[in-house]
């Protein structure tokens, strides 16, 4: 008998896959990640995996999700959670590519870290019923940490698993699951594997403002909301300002042949990174921009346009004037 583990590199999934192997079941770790996958740990939750799998000395796959990703999130059939975060559609996108790895390796159902209430978009009973039908894997999903006061899963009802040997956590506290990590000598856990960055508010805007103004995503995009301060001068025309010497540095690696780059002449002061339509007046306005973010008391800043090599007098902003193109005031999640 084999079963394939979701393993995000946190404590619940690793908890889960361990109960598994315990049964004498054969596993095999899968690991999705997606654009916006954050982790407190350098290497990120991909690297959090492996380091999982590695101590259950079991197999890990790893599968990176992009373009499907973006196209459920332009248009959630469940919608969003309190954010931008479409979590039930999310679910069932990871569960329909698991059941496909499911095939390939000959395994007979999925293991996931679920807990009952810890969610409350995508772990209500409702939203895991829902998950299940839509992946076409209503039964052949097995949660040990809650199934117990969960309906009984096929596996457990053929006896290739024991109830018994399985949990009845509910809700949001992972005190049960932390108790649970000293039986099992696990040290160097993550209580949680890391986050969604689609459910933080302010790159939940600048995120939306994307999906508004731009049709072809791609992961330059995304990983360049990632940084700096965002400003959108125009539908097809924004900037971004570095806040830090490494975020400066960051941006000028995201120069590309189609972007504007603008850097102060003679002061300190950050890189601006542009895209999109750069006539006279989006030009000056995106100098503007950048020069209320340099040092010094002068109102007027010169800016050295980098790639036409061509210094443009600009003028630092009222704060009023500036907040009229940040992303964040300008949309509405």
């Amino acid at each position: 008998m084999k079963a394939i583990s979701l393993i995000s590199g946190g404590i619940d999934s690793e908890l889960a896959t361990r109960i598994i192997l315990q049964q004498g079941i054969e596993v095999v770790g899968l690991n999705f990640t997606t654009p916006f996958c954050q982790c407190s740990r350098k290497g990120g939750c991909r690297n959090e995996a492996r380091r999982v799998a590695e101590s259950l000395s079991i197999e890990v796959k790893v599968i990176s999700l992009v373009e499907e990703y973006f196209e459920i999130l332009k248009n959630p059939k469940y919608g969003y959670g309190k954010n931008l975060n479409p979590c039930i559609d999310c679910r069932i996108l990871m569960l329909k590519k698991a059941k496909e790895v499911m095939s390939e390796v000959g395994a007979s159902f999925i293991v996931t870290g679920e807990v009952l209430g810890q969610r409350p978009k995508s772990q209500n009973i409702k939203s895991l019923s829902i998950i299940e039908k839509e992946a076409g894997l209503e039964g052949y999903i097995v949660r040990p940490l809650s199934a117990k006061i969960l309906e009984a899963s096929i596996p457990q009802k053929e006896g290739w698993i024991k109830t018994e040997n399985l949990l009845d956590i509910i809700g949001r506290s992972r005190k049960k699951q932390i108790e649970l990590t000293k039986i099992y000598g696990m040290k160097n856990y993550l209580c949680a594997a890391g986050g969604c960055l689609l459910t933080d508010k302010n790159f939940a805007k600048r995120m939306k403002d994307l999906l508004i103004n731009k049709k072809n995503l791609q992961l330059y995009d995304v990983n360049l909301l990632k940084i700096g301060r965002h400003f959108r001068i125009d539908k097809q025309t924004k900037v971004v300002i570095g806040r830090n010497e490494t975020e400066n540095n960051r941006l000028l690696a995201f120069n590309k042949e189609d972007t504007i780059l603008l850097q102060p002449l003679k002061i300190p002061g950050p890189v601006c990174v542009g895209e999109g339509i750069f006539d006279q007046k989006n030009l000056q306005v995106s100098a503007n921009i950048l020069a209320t973010y340099c040092d010094g008391n002068d109102d007027k800043v010169e800016v050295l346009d980098i790639k036409k090599n061509k210094v443009i007098i600009a003028n630092k902003l009222q704060k009023s004037q500036l907040q009229h193109y940040r992303i964040e005031e300008i949309v509405n999640v």
